[in-house]
């Protein structure tokens, strides 16, 4: 299969460690599963966000299987040859993808009319506003409609190319491909580009401590006496020094966690939402409910049913 990289002007260079999942994957296999050019509108160097310069080849009439936009930190500015070679590979190619802000170059081809796609979530309202005829996900790590995929933050890029080695080949290459890699955790594209640890982020050791083991442990009650114990602190010091670091209770903490745990469940499985709401620790479906409503504004059947086909990627 070929890959075509088209780098825009000032583009990330992380988004070569997404890509290099495909290296990975015909590592892994022995053979040539996937044959990757470097592309840009004229060809020669192409000098990155950082300064980094790259060599590649100038759009031709080849035919690929798959093209890849990788933009930088800032909204793209789309040329007319990009434009053209976007729309050409929509006719031609299988599938045509773009890396964080590189949506808005696929926006500007007119291919994400009717679509639904994903982007940074810094830059999400943007696109939505940009092209109107787009339904822009923002809590998706990446999102395939068709032949289009598209993903959040540069890391996601890696997210949705081991998704498409598992379009491609299967789910045990891609697990393959991805512990090759050392990915800590494989993330489908149903799962959110928010982390309710990263926002709990905390430089307190002990609070860390008791928020990891909550994380590990969601099915079981963790009462405060629970969390303080593993904390090495009094469930009164622990409670006080967990809201001065976090700015929340560990109630509310708990209930983020299990909701965003369950919330990757509605997407990635099938599992009924009553034996999910056990699995992370609710105790029913109208409790797990409630939460969802009170931290999402959403119910968790609504999130299952827009989750569609990704629940199973």
């Amino acid at each position: 299969m070929k890959i075509g990289l088209v780098l825009c002007p000032n583009f990330q260079p992380a988004c070569f460690g997404g890509v290099a999942a495909f290296d990975v994957a015909n590592k892994q296999a022995g053979k040539r599963l996937y044959d990757m050019r470097v592309l840009s509108e004229e060809g020669g160097l192409v000098t990155s966000w950082s300064g980094m310069q790259v060599m590649t080849d100038p759009f031709d009439d080849a035919p690929y299987d798959t093209l890849i936009v990788a933009a930088g930190l800032e909204i793209p500015t789309s040329s007319p040859g990009l434009v053209r070679l976007l729309r050409a590979a929509a006719r031609d190619a299988r599938r045509v993808a773009a890396i964080c802000l590189g949506s808005f170059v696929l926006g500007d081809a007119g291919l994400l009319n009717g679509r639904r796609a994903t982007t940074h979530w810094r830059y999400a309202q943007a696109l939505q506003d940009r092209f109107p005829d787009c339904n822009v996900d923002m809590d998706k790590i990446f999102i395939s409609d068709g032949p289009i995929w598209t993903s959040a933050g540069m890391t996601a890029g890696t997210d949705l190319v081991v998704g498409m080695i598992e379009r491609d080949h299967g789910p045990e290459v891609a697990r393959s491909v991805a512990k090759g890699m050392v990915m800590y955790h494989r993330r489908s594209g149903g799962q959110s580009q928010h982390s309710t640890l990263l926002d709990l982020g905390t430089n307190e050791d002990r609070v860390q401590r008791a928020l990891n083991h909550a994380r590990r442990n969601l099915a079981q009650s963790l009462t405060i006496d629970d969390l303080a114990a593993v904390a090495c602190l009094s469930p009164r010091q622990f409670t006080r020094l967990f809201r001065s670091e976090t700015g929340t209770t560990p109630a509310k903490a708990i209930e983020a966690l299990r909701v965003e745990a369950a919330k990757l469940m509605l997407a990635q499985s099938r599992l009924s939402i009553e034996v999910i709401a056990r699995e992370v620790g609710f105790a029913n479906r109208e409790r797990m409910r409630v939460a969802f409503a009170r931290v999402h504004g959403e119910v968790p059947r609504a999130i299952r049913n827009d989750a569609g086909p990704l629940a199973a990627l």
